[in-house]
């Protein structure tokens, strides 16, 4: 009977024990369930924050891409403008079709200078708006590297020249070109009231910007203006636009590189015309103004 009890009472002791160790064992659960609630409680932080993450990407993203849409064209307008300014300045020789344009206008039958002597030249130049514009002119040969060399200096600066056209668009007819302002150089013609052939007729005198820029001369005691609309610009003490005088740049530009300005003459005023000086035109055609 004694070891009936006292196996009775080691398996209470030993039931007593497997509970106590049970109970232990939620306690290890409980303190892993707490470790569970703390990953949530991280994915929450991770939610609250990600979508700042996000939204301060969403808000810097667009603003890089607007920054870029706002430079790239930017950029790419400069890149086409060089690449313009590289390609846009050349010379070459008076071709058939060119020439059909000029007969009859500025290469008049009678001219005294051979066409190989002529060079036609395509610029670029900024108009009194600052809007690029292409030009176009006929020189001598001689001169035609300076003056595409000039007319860069002028462009790159943003100097503005309204026109640049042939003077056949004007059916050679000099005061009409002159009224509309355009700026131009061959043109086989006498020079004003005289019969020696103007240096415009040679390729080697060029025309910047003539109805602000007049040609003034008094001709048997009457002022003699031309462009006859350049008249409000006759007043050289005035402030206008494209006025020329020795602080400008299209003077400075010329005269720099060997011109002669007629805003200078004594007897006259030709304030929109640069020449090449006889003594030189001489050593190329020595019998000029002869």
């Amino acid at each position: 009977m004694r070891r009936i009890i006292r196996g009775v009472l080691a398996a209470v002791v030993l039931i007593f024990c497997c509970c106590a160790v049970g109970m232990t064992g939620r306690d290890s659960g409980t303190t892993e369930s707490r470790e569970e609630e703390a990953v949530p409680e991280s994915r929450e932080t991770e939610a609250e924050t990600a979508p700042e993450s996000r939204e301060t990407e969403a808000e810097t993203a667009p603003e890089s891409r607007e920054t870029e849409a706002e430079t790239a064209p930017e950029s790419r307008g400069a890149e086409e403008e060089t690449m313009d300014t590289e390609n846009a300045f050349y010379s070459t020789e008076i071709t058939d079709e060119l020439m059909e344009r000029m007969r009859g206008k500025s290469w008049k039958d009678s001219c005294t200078l051979p066409r190989e002597d002529l060079r036609y030249l395509h610029l670029l130049h900024r108009d009194l708006e600052g809007e690029i514009r292409e030009g176009e002119m006929v020189c001598n040969v001689h001169i035609a590297d300076t003056l595409l060399s000039i007319f860069r200096e002028l462009y790159e600066a943003g100097y503005p020249i309204e026109k640049i056209c042939l003077v056949d668009e004007y059916d050679a007819e000099d005061e009409r070109s002159m009224a509309d302002n355009n700026s131009s150089c061959f043109n086989f013609r006498f020079v004003s009231y005289t019969k020696k052939v103007s240096k415009h007729g040679l390729g080697m005198a060029v025309d910047i910007n003539p109805l602000y820029n007049p040609y003034v001369k008094t001709v048997s005691g009457r002022l003699n203006i031309e462009p006859a609309n350049g008249s409000p610009y006759v007043d050289r003490t005035g402030e206008f636009p494209c006025k020329i005088d020795e602080n400008d740049l299209c003077y400075k530009a010329f005269t720099s590189r060997g011109f002669s300005w007629g805003g200078s003459w004594r007897n006259s005023k030709d304030y929109q015309h640069f020449e090449v000086p006889t003594e030189v035109i001489r050593t190329w055609y020595p019998d000029y103004g002869t």
